[in-house]
C-alpha cells in the first residue's frame, strides 16, 4: 500500500517535494492544489491532476498526508492550521521566533479533527534543530554556532527584487572563514552577526535605474543587510541566467563543548546542497511518512523533529534499521 501524497502550493518548493515522491516506492502523489487558478499555471505533474485549493475538502479520501509548500511568514500560519483540521499535514515554517505560537495553533486544530501536524520540517529549522539537540544532550556544557552557506538566500533575493530600478537578483550568505576556523578549533568565540556571514548580491539593474540609489538601498536595508558587510554586483540578464540560476545553499551546525577536566569536543553536522528546494522537500517527504505512521498508530496533534524517532522517518522496516544502519 502506497502512501497518498498531496501537495498544496507549487513553487520551487512543491516541485521539490514532487521529485521527492518519485525517489520513495511506498508514496505516490495523487494530487496537487493551488490558489490560483490551475489554466494560469504551467505544471506538469505527469498526469496528476492539479485542482483549485477549493476543491481540497472534496479530497479528503485522495491524500493520506497534504504536505504544504506556501510562504512561511504569510502564508503558513493561517494554511497549516486550516487544513489541519482535515488532514495529516507536513510545512516547512521557519520563522524561528514565531514556532511556539504556530505550533499551538497546529496543535488544536490537528487534535480536533484527528491528526498529525508536523510543523517547521526542512534543514533549518530541521535537521540542523535536531543536530543541536543531540549536541546539547551529550555535552550540556558547550555552545552551539549555526553558520549557512554559501548558498542563495530566496528571502533576501526578493527582498532585493522588491526595490525600484531592480529587475532580478541573487542575493548569496557566505560563511567568514575566520570564524569558521576558530570555532572548529574549540576556541569557543563571542562573534557579532557581521563576524559570522557576509551577504554577497548580484543584481540585474532596469535601464536608466539609479545604480548607485540601489546599492545604497541594499546595504542599509534593516534586518536584511545593514548588520552585513555585503557586496554589490550589476550585471547582466544573460550573466545572471548563465551563472545564478540554480538554488544551491547548506552550512554546519558546530558544538563545541568539554568532558571532565576540560577536554574539548567538537560536533559537526554540514550539509551541501546542489538545490535547497529539492532537499528541503525530501526532508518534508520523510516527515510525511513519519505523520502517516504516527496517525496510523491513533496519534493526533502537533509534532516537530523533536518528537520522531528516527524509525518513523524510514521506509525501511525495524529489521533492516538494525541490521545495516545500527
Amino acid at each position: 500500500m502506497s502512501i497518498k501524497i498531496g501537495i498544496l502550493g507549487y513553487g520551487n518548493l512543491g516541485r521539490g517535494v514532487e521529485e521527492a515522491v518519485k525517489k520513495n516506492d511506498d508514496m505516490v502523489l495523487t494530487g496537487v492544489y493551488t490558489r490560483r487558478d490551475p489554466k494560469d499555471l504551467k505544471i506538469n505533474t505527469e498526469g496528476v491532476a492539479v485542482r483549485n485549493c477549493s476543491e481540497l475538502e472534496g479530497g479528503r479520501d485522495d491524500i493520506d498526508v497534504l504536505v504544504i509548500c506556501g510562504g512561511s511568514a504569510t502564508d503558513l500560519p493561517n494554511m497549516t492550521p486550516k487544513y489541519a483540521k482535515l488532514f495529516n499535514v507536513v510545512d516547512s515554517f521557519d520563522t524561528h521566533a514565531n514556532i511556539p505560537s504556530h505550533f499551538a495553533n497546529v496543535d488544536k486544530a490537528a487534535k480536533d479533527g484527528g491528526n498529525i501536524g508536523i510543523i517547521s520540517g526542512g534543514w533549518d529549522p530541521g535537521m540542523f534543530s535536531i543536530s543541536r539537540v543531540y549536541a546539547d544532550s551529550i555535552l550540556p556544557d558547550g555552545q552551539a554556532y549555526t553558520f549557512w552557506g554559501k548558498g542563495v538566500s530566496q528571502g533576501h533575493s526578493d527582498a532585493i527584487r522588491r526595490i525600484k530600478g531592480v529587475k532580478d537578483a541573487r542575493q548569496y550568505t557566505i560563511p567568514v572563514e575566520k570564524a569558521l576556523d576558530a570555532v572548529r578549533s574549540g576556541q569557543n568565540p563571542t562573534l557579532t552577526t557581521r563576524e559570522k556571514h557576509t551577504r554577497e548580491c548580484f543584481v540585474v539593474a532596469e535601464d536608466g535605474a539609479d545604480k548607485a540609489a540601489i546599492e545604497n538601498e541594499i546595504k542599509t536595508m534593516p534586518n536584511y543587510f545593514a548588520d552585513y558587510d555585503t557586496t554589490v554586483h550589476f550585471i547582466s540578464e544573460d550573466e545572471m541566467k548563465r551563472d545564478h540560476s540554480g538554488l544551491p545553499h547548506g552550512g554546519s551546525v558546530i558544538y563545541s563543548g568539554t568532558t571532565g577536566q576540560g577536554n574539548n569536543h567538537v560536533v559537526e553536522y554540514s550539509l551541501k546542497l546542489d538545490s535547497n528546494p529539492e532537499f528541503t522537500g525530501s526532508v518534508l517527504i520523510a516527515l510525511a511518512r513519519a505523520a502517516y505512521k504516527l496517525n496510523s498508530e491513533g496519534v493526533s496533534g502537533a509534532k516537530t523533529v523533536f518528537d520522531i524517532a528516527p524509525a518513523y522517518l524510514s521506509a525501511k522496516s525495524a529489521d533492516d534499521l538494525r541490521a545495516h544502519y545500527l
